[in-house]
Order: C-alpha cells, then sequence, then structure tokens
C-alpha cells in the first residue's frame, strides 16, 4: 500500500536536513490555498488531492536550479502551476485532437508517446527541468487519471511505463526511499553537490546500454 503523501514528505525533509542543506532550505513554505484557489479557476477544474496535499506542505522549489525529482525536475508553485498551464494549453490544437478521436489515446497507451495530446487542457504541469520540459499530473477521467508524465515540446508527451510514474504519491515515495537507501531510482541515483544540494546522478540501466563489439 502507498504511503500518504505527507508521510514521504516527513522522509524526504529529514533525508535532506541531514544529508542536502542547501536544498532543505530551499523547500517552499507551504502554499496560500487562496493561491490554489486562483489556479483551480485558472484551469477550469479541481487539482487533484495528492498535489494540493503537497503543495500544502511545499509550495515547489525556492532554488530556480535545485532539481528535487528525478530527470532534473523542479516542482512548481501553484501559482507557477498555473502559469505553465496558460503557456501549454496554447500549443494544444484541438482540431487534430478531435480528428484523431480514440486513436490518439490508443497511440499514447501503445506507443508510449504523443504528440496530439501536448498541451492537453487536462494534463496539469507539476514540474520543470532546466531546458524548458515538464511533468504533468493526469487530470482526465479515465485510466491514466493520477499518472506522472513527461511533457516536452519535440516529442510531446511521454507515458513512461516504470511503475515509478505510476502516481504521485507513488514517485514521493519513492524518492524518499530511495534517498534513504541510496539506491538507484529507475536509473537516477540521488548525490549531493559541493554546494550541499541533491541533485540525481543518471547512469542507463545496463539494459538501455548500447553493446559495442569490437
Amino acid at each position: 500500500m502507498t504511503a500518504p503523501i505527507s508521510e514521504s514528505w516527513t522522509r524526504i525533509e529529514n533525508w535532506l536536513a541531514e544529508h542536502a542543506p542547501a536544498t532543505y532550505a530551499a523547500l517552499a513554505p507551504p502554499a496560500d490555498p487562496t493561491d490554489i484557489a486562483a489556479t483551480e479557476r485558472v484551469i477550469g477544474r479541481p487539482l487533484l488531492k495528492p498535489l494540493v496535499r503537497s503543495l500544502l506542505r511545499h509550495d515547489g522549489l525556492l532554488d530556480q536550479r535545485g532539481s528535487l525529482l528525478p530527470g532534473f525536475y523542479r516542482p512548481m508553485s501553484a501559482r507557477e502551476i498555473a502559469a505553465a498551464w496558460q503557456l501549454l494549453t496554447g500549443f494544444y490544437d484541438q482540431r487534430t485532437a478531435d480528428e484523431k478521436g480514440d486513436e490518439a489515446d490508443y497511440d499514447f497507451m501503445k506507443i508510449g508517446a504523443s504528440s496530439v495530446l501536448y498541451g492537453h487542457p487536462q494534463l496539469i504541469p507539476i514540474a520543470r527541468d532546466v531546458g524548458g520540459g515538464h511533468l504533468v499530473l493526469d487530470h482526465r477521467p479515465e485510466i491514466d487519471r493520477g499518472r506522472v508524465h513527461e511533457a516536452e515540446a519535440v516529442e510531446g508527451i511521454r507515458r513512461i511505463s516504470h511503475e515509478l510514474w505510476t502516481s504521485l504519491p507513488v514517485l514521493m515515495e519513492a524518492i524518499a526511499t530511495s534517498l534513504e537507501t541510496d539506491q538507484p531510482l529507475n536509473g537516477y541515483t540521488p548525490v549531493v553537490d559541493q554546494e550541499q544540494r541533491l541533485y540525481w546522478d543518471f547512469i542507463p540501466l545496463r539494459s538501455d546500454r548500447t553493446v559495442h563489439r569490437s
């Protein structure tokens, strides 16, 4: 059974305070509920409860260079989520999506990527990397509701099969366990730099590496 997101946050905070104090200090204070309500008005729907609980614990990460989440992603504040949603939805092609219909969802589930779904108004951005890519939380009322996907302008929305991305609570619990055990998380290993900040060193899994023979 997956732990509540508040419990995972406590474990993450405790580890950061001891091992990566710079990142710990960069954790934002809890979000103002009025900011969350304003974000919900902008996107036109309630945010999923795990996201709200996470924002009420920490309203993003203050260090713009920081990456609390694997893949070099920085969790965003409620206000940043609203701004990013407005930006991404500007790229959504409703006409193409209507023409594709169920085919777009089928391709997404089968192939694991979709340019048609990029900017979909129910895929809510929750984190950003330095290159402008995002993690989005699926708010659609279908099988992937609550799942975390990657969003990138060239490849579109990527549905990562690893169980790590099943939900936000699963992701946060996996991060806490990886920090405490120093074990890789889908190829990412937690490392603390000289400035006492957490970052994730990516080491491809053996099955993902190209074997070169002389």
